[in-house]
């Protein structure tokens, strides 16, 4: 189960820098934004994995 949720944070983490690239590059803000949010979900996540890993051990 966590090496699914790891995946899965860096997939969003992934989705977000493509989402904010594509954003910037037509000159849409809100996919500017969403792109951020996206990231900032997947570092999240990744972070709460993070903290079950250290607890775990």
């Amino acid at each position: 189960m966590a090496a699914n949720e790891k995946s899965h944070a860096k997939t969003e983490q992934a989705k977000g820098k493509v989402k904010e690239a594509a954003g910037r590059t037509v000159g849409n803000e809100r996919l500017t934004a969403e792109g951020r949010i996206d990231q900032v979900k997947g570092d999240a996540r990744e972070a709460k994995e993070k903290a079950n890993d250290a607890f775990k051990h």
